[in-house]
């Protein structure tokens, strides 16, 4: 099933000499299951994308459609809901509420779309949990490593039912260590969930987690390929068990 297809797809800003074209006719699609990496130089699109895809800006012209829902005829009350039980959100600086413990920030989501305080915990805990974090659920951000706050993050972004994730630079301020580990997850999460995620990353070596990968720039979708795994990835270990 296509989760998320973007259609000849332009974002542009400004007017007249002070026109700035984001994106230039994108198509794009990915499936259920499906971890699509993005790569391209700094300002060519790629957060634009993410944006877009996610409901949060509308494109100048073309279409976006969510499990075969045209989003642009959407309420913004549709699109709200769509956001808290659909679409997932991954950042590089982890964007975690500094008051809120690690199980507290993903059940929030939850919280916010009507869910019970007591099932949102629970769901929260099983998410934590699944991602090795079951024991640190009590934990505030400062309390945890960096790479434990981007696996509250993942998280947040996973729990409930959430079909569609949507990473900006998620292993931007890890190490490279924490970096695979998070693609790892990411990657997990669309194989063992069937979610789609489709992931911005400059690392070349981290996108060879990814099914394919998108190259853009100048907003236009220039190339895209199936990864081969480099000898040091952890991803060729994997492919090989």
């Amino acid at each position: 099933m296509t989760m998320i297809e973007l259609r000849q797809v332009s974002k542009s800003y400004g007017e007249g000499d002070a026109e700035v074209h984001a994106l230039r006719e994108v198509n794009l699609a990915a499936i259920a299951g499906e971890m699509v990496a993005v790569m391209g130089p700094s300002g060519s699109g790629k957060s634009t994308l993410l944006t877009i895809a996610g409901t949060l800006e509308d494109p100048t012209t073309g279409e976006v459609l969510i499990s075969g829902q045209p989003v642009r005829a959407m309420s913004k009350a549709k699109k709200a809901q769509l956001r808290r039980r659909t679409i997932g959100y991954v950042f590089q600086d982890f964007n975690l509420l500094p008051g809120l413990s690690a199980a507290e920030n993903v059940s929030l989501p939850l919280e916010l779309d009507g869910l019970s305080a007591r099932k949102a915990r629970l769901a929260a805990l099983k998410a934590l949990d699944g991602l090795g974090l079951g024991n640190r659920s009590g934990h505030y951000p400062d309390q945890l490593s960096g790479g434990e706050r981007q696996r509250v993050a993942i998280a947040r972004a996973m729990v409930g039912e959430r079909r569609l994730l949507l990473a900006d630079e998620p292993s931007g301020a890890l190490d490279s260590v924490n970096g695979e580990a998070v693609m790892r997850l990411l990657h997990s999460a669309c194989k063992d969930r069937g979610m789609t995620a489709i992931v911005v990353t400059h690392d070349a070596q981290l996108a060879c987690w990814a099914d394919r990968v998108i190259f853009i720039r100048d907003g236009h979708i220039t190339d895209q390929t199936a990864p081969a795994p480099g000898p040091e990835s952890l991803f060729a270990t994997e492919r090989e068990k």
